[in-house]
């Protein structure tokens, strides 16, 4: 059995009334509790309501993530997977016990999709069955309850200098701890939560910290559906940003719905691959590159993009060039994980906001309608954008015809500056075009 997984999910029968103790949950929720485990983001076609139903209130597809210790997993299965398919009817939950994970770890992940009040009922269920587990074996050891967090919600939920943890500890009479970052990998982002107390401390612990972490969750959407309308030709939807339910992730399993892609502008006919190079500490390139170059090879499988570390120009340099090429999700992956290991590496202080230079090589002939007449158009870049940007003057094109554009600012500052100037580009590229096919001529190839 180690290397199998169990998974329970309860359907309703549609021709009894229903009374369950946890009313809240939509039914389309019930029978696809997946649609949004991938990243947590919607995909495929809108869910399905019965005609003339009133269309319920979307709630945030967290599911709770526990790890429970590996001698437990049997009672919580139960004798032909009793025990686990009444906790799954009694909450309205779907429960995956992924016992193939980790082959011979002490500790067991488990996933429950709900509503927030059937995931607390069933972590309830599950901490009460594995206290009466431990008296029957006699097992001594005090069983703490642990929670899998993505990293992104973690600093929220500890609050400045920890008042909303210390909150939770004192009106729930709980003890709780947080795994380190430096027990992160780039495809495993979450933290272990272990929070010690009585059951019934542990359980109303487990409310506050979910309720938090969605709240989180909830307000990241917001932001990132604003991004959306601010960052053009950008599929958002694709970038995979927000947690996996399951710690393996890099390609979606066989037989996903694919993401829904965003409309892009009309002038983008599909993305097209870039190259921009990214200008990072000297001192940084070893925490990129990883030891034996893991870490680069994990970020480019990830983000989807090709990249390299260029050689250092003299023995001094204070800055290396990070030479990034792909399609837009790919360059918003690779350099958001850049900016973000960075910070976490410490090479910026813990105030000091991550501000990396990026260059962009445009046409010659472009370059004028990036700086546009008398400056206006860089101006109005930089005020967008909130990032600096510099065409600087009298470049000698290279050998491409091309001159650099130079981007400096904040993550999301240099990621807007980028994509409305490849906006500009795009629509360089397009009246090149027009003028060629009107006028007979063979169209230049893009370099």
């Amino acid at each position: 059995m180690e290397t199998s997984t169990l998974k329970v999910a309860y359907i309703p029968d549609e021709t009894v009334p229903q009374q369950s103790p946890v009313q809240q949950q939509p039914p389309s929720q019930q029978q696809n509790p997946q649609a949004n485990r991938r990243g947590f983001i919607p995909r495929g076609q809108p869910r399905q309501v019965s005609p003339g139903a009133a269309r319920p209130k979307q709630q945030a597809d967290i599911p709770l993530r526990l790890l429970v210790p590996t001698q437990f997993v049997g009672a919580i299965i139960g004798k032909e997977g009793a025990t686990i398919r009444n906790i799954t009817k009694q909450t309205q939950s779907k429960i995956d016990i992924h016992r193939k994970e980790n082959a011979g770890a002490a500790e067991k992940p488990i996933t429950m999709h709900s509503t927030p009040e059937g995931c607390s009922a069933a972590c309830r269920m599950i901490m009460t069955i594995m206290q009466k587990e431990a008296q029957d074996t006699k097992f001594t050891e005090e069983i703490p309850l642990k929670i899998l967090a993505h990293n992104n919600f973690v600093g929220r939920l500890i609050g400045k200098e920890g008042r909303n943890l210390k909150k939770i500890e004192q009106e729930t009479d709980s003890k709780i701890t947080i795994s380190p970052l430096q027990d992160l990998t780039l495809y495993n982002p979450e933290r272990t939560i272990t929070v010690k107390g009585s059951v019934e401390a542990c359980c109303k612990a487990e409310e506050e910290i979910m309720k938090k972490i969605r709240e989180s969750y909830e307000n990241d959407i917001a932001a990132m559906n604003l991004q959306a309308h601010l960052i053009p030709g950008l599929n958002l939807n694709a970038l995979g940003l927000f947690p996996p339910s399951s710690p393996g992730m890099p390609p979606p399993p066989l037989g996903s719905t694919p993401p829904t892609a965003a409309p892009y502008l009309p002038f983008v006919q599909q993305p097209e691959s870039e190259t921009v190079h990214l200008f990072i500490p000297a001192l940084a390139v070893g925490a990129i590159i990883g030891k034996q170059g893991q870490h680069i090879k994990q970020l480019s499988r990830f983000a989807g993009a090709s990249i390299k570390i260029a050689p250092a120009e003299g023995p001094d340099v204070k800055q290396r060039m990070v030479i990034i090429t792909g399609p837009p999700e790919a360059q918003f992956k690779a350099q958001g994980r850049i900016y973000g290991k960075l910070k976490e590496e410490n090479f910026f202080g813990p105030k000091e906001e991550v501000k990396l230079e990026a260059h962009i090589k445009v046409p010659s002939f472009a370059a004028g309608r990036v700086i546009g007449k008398g400056g206006k158009t860089v101006n109005e870049l930089q005020n967008l954008t909130s990032a600096e940007v510099v065409v600087p003057r009298e470049q000698t094109p290279d050998e491409n015809d091309q001159v650099i554009v130079k981007i400096t600012g904040h993550f999301y500052a240099s990621q807007l500056a980028q994509r409305k100037i490849q906006e500009i580009l795009a629509q360089v590229r397009r009246q090149q075009q027009q003028k060629n096919v009107q006028s007979g001529q063979p169209q230049p190839r893009r370099k």
